[in-house]
C-alpha cells in the first residue's frame, strides 16, 4: 500500500500547483572584524555581507539580530566611497590641497557633501542646499583671479552663477592661493568654494541603494577613502557610518530560500489513514529518496498543516 501512495504521489507531481517566494537567508556572526574582513568571510562562507534593499528585508535583518539575541551595531554590506572633487574637473598639480578645519570633513548628515571656507582660510563640509556666499575664479589655474560674490547661494546655484559669469567656484591650490581668498572673505561669513564629493554610496554585493533607512549619525571623515555602514535593533534596523577599521559583529546573506506549496489529490483505499504521523513521516522519506535518486539536491520536504492541525482532507469519491 506504501509503494502505491507513493507512485500515485510521484505521478501527481507532473500537475501540481506550484506558488513560490523568494527570501534572502541572513546570517548573523558573533565574530569581531573590520568591515573589509568581515566581508571576505561572507564571500567565502555565504555571498556577501547583508544588502538590504526594502522595509521587508530590514525587518527580516531585525528578526535575525532579535533571534540572536544580539542588539548592538553590526556591519552590514553598505559603504561609501570618498573622492573629492574641484566644480571644474582641476586634476593637476595641487588638486589634492586641502585645508580642513579641525575635526573636518565629517559627515554629520547625507547630504553634507560640499565644501565652505571659513573667515581665516579653513575648511569645512556642509549640507549643498544651504545659502552661502561664495567664491569664484577668473583667469587661468596658472594665473586665477578670484572674485568674491557676496549674494547668498545654493552650492550648486553658486556653480552655475561662476559658469555664467567667470569660469567656476574657486579652485584652491596651494596656501598662497588660499591667502588670497582668505582676504577676499567678509567677516563672519562662510563662503562655498569649489570643492564637493559625491554620495557613492554602494552595496557590498554591487546592488544599487535605491531604498534608504538613515539614523542620525556622525563620523569624521578625515583623510579616509571610504566608510562603512553599520546598523541594530536599537535603532530599529536604521544605518549609520563607522570608520570601516571599526571591529563589529556583522551579518552575511546565503542564496535565496525557494519555497513551493504542492498541491495533491490522492486516491486510497477506504480504511487507509493518511493523517497517519507515522505514515506521512514514511511518505516524506520515500520522496525525499526519490528526489535525489533523480538527482534533485538540496531540497527539504515537509507537510503544510490545515488550520485544523491535518494535512490531508477527504474528498468526494468520483463516479
Amino acid at each position: 500500500m506504501m509503494e502505491k501512495i507513493l507512485l500515485g504521489l510521484l505521478f501527481l507531481l507532473d500537475w501540481v500547483v506550484l506558488t513560490t517566494c523568494l527570501h534572502h537567508r541572513y546570517h548573523f556572526i558573533s565574530q569581531s572584524l573590520t568591515w573589509t574582513e568581515a566581508q571576505t568571510y561572507c564571500r567565502q562562507k555565504h555571498t556577501d555581507l547583508a544588502t538590504i534593499l526594502n522595509s521587508e528585508q530590514q525587518n527580516q535583518l531585525i528578526d535575525t539580530l532579535t533571534s540572536a539575541g544580539h542588539s548592538s551595531d553590526v556591519w552590514i554590506g553598505l559603504f561609501s566611497e570618498i573622492h573629492w572633487k574641484w566644480s571644474d574637473g582641476y586634476t593637476g598639480s595641487g588638486a589634492d590641497y586641502r585645508d580642513w578645519h579641525i575635526n573636518q570633513p565629517s559627515w554629520y548628515d547625507l547630504n553634507e557633501l560640499c565644501v565652505g571656507s571659513y573667515s581665516y582660510g579653513e575648511w569645512f563640509d556642509a549640507t549643498c542646499t544651504g545659502n552661502r556666499q561664495f567664491l569664484c575664479y577668473k583667469g587661468s589655474h596658472l594665473d586665477p583671479e578670484f572674485v568674491y560674490v557676496t549674494t547668498t547661494m545654493s552650492w550648486s546655484d553658486a556653480q552655475s552663477y561662476c559658469r555664467n559669469n567667470f569660469v567656476d567656484l574657486a579652485t584652491i591650490k596651494n596656501d598662497t592661493e588660499n591667502q588670497r581668498v582668505q582676504s577676499l572673505i567678509s567677516s563672519g561669513q562662510y563662503p562655498w568654494i569649489g570643492l564637493y564629493r559625491d554620495a557613492n554610496l554602494h552595496w557590498s554585493d554591487g546592488s544599487s541603494v535605491l531604498f534608504s533607512s538613515w539614523d542620525s549619525f556622525g563620523i569624521v571623515i578625515g583623510s579616509r577613502k571610504v566608510i562603512c555602514g553599520a546598523t541594530s535593533t536599537g535603532i530599529s534596523g536604521r544605518w549609520k557610518i563607522f570608520p570601516c577599521e571599526t571591529r563589529l559583529q556583522f551579518v552575511c546573506y546565503g542564496p535565496p530560500v525557494t519555497k513551493q506549496i504542492v498541491k495533491l489529490r490522492l486516491h486510497t483505499e477506504d480504511f487507509v489513514e493518511l493523517n497517519d504521523p507515522v505514515l506521512r513521516e514514511n511518505i516524506l522519506k520515500k520522496l525525499q529518496n526519490r528526489l535525489q535518486e533523480n538527482g534533485v539536491s538540496g531540497v527539504t520536504l515537509k507537510w503544510r498543516e490545515q488550520p485544523d492541525g491535518r494535512i490531508f482532507k477527504k474528498g468526494k469519491k468520483e463516479l
